[in-house]
């Protein structure tokens, strides 16, 4: 996978925005990440509408890190419209969030995720939670071409 492909990261904390930028560069993951402080933002970046119309299609993700706790539009209502979606549904989907609820992994496995994380709480469980995240992603599994 090109280390120049573009991660979405949906997540309205800028904390846990911070500790993931971190994390991905104490393990040495190269890819850009695109931060989107809602799920409706990310819709939007991912639709190239709203206030990301002029998105570059070379932006578009490989990947996307989405958690589900945030007002307005959660993380469920996000995945539900990302996988239902033709045009943006074969982008890999990582729920990346504190929630342990066997109810949430459930429904976010039937809804499509590819993968259920519980956010560590510790800044070195983190960053060695990434670099098992970007062995697998990016050096075991196949992923589609990026499309916009």
């Amino acid at each position: 996978m090109n280390d120049k492909a573009t991660i979405l990261l949906i997540d309205d904390n800028p904390d846990d925005y911070e500790a993931t930028e971190r994390s991905f560069e104490a393990a040495n993951f190269a890819n850009p990440i695109q931060w989107c402080h809602s799920a409706k933002d990310g819709i939007d970046y991912l639709k190239r509408s709203g206030k990301f119309e002029g998105r570059s299609p070379e932006t578009h993700p490989c990947l996307i890190l989405l958690d589900l706790n945030m007002p307005g539009m959660d993380g469920r209502a996000a995945l539900k419209k990302i996988k239902q979606d033709v045009s943006i549904c074969a982008v890999p989907v990582i729920v990346l969030t504190t929630s342990s609820d066997e109810k949430d992994i459930e429904l976010c496995y039937q809804l499509g995720a590819s993968t259920y994380i519980q956010k560590p709480v510790e800044f070195n469980s983190l960053v060695a939670a990434v670099a098992r995240m970007k062995d697998y992603w990016f050096e075991v599994a196949l992923l589609p071409k990026v499309k916009s």
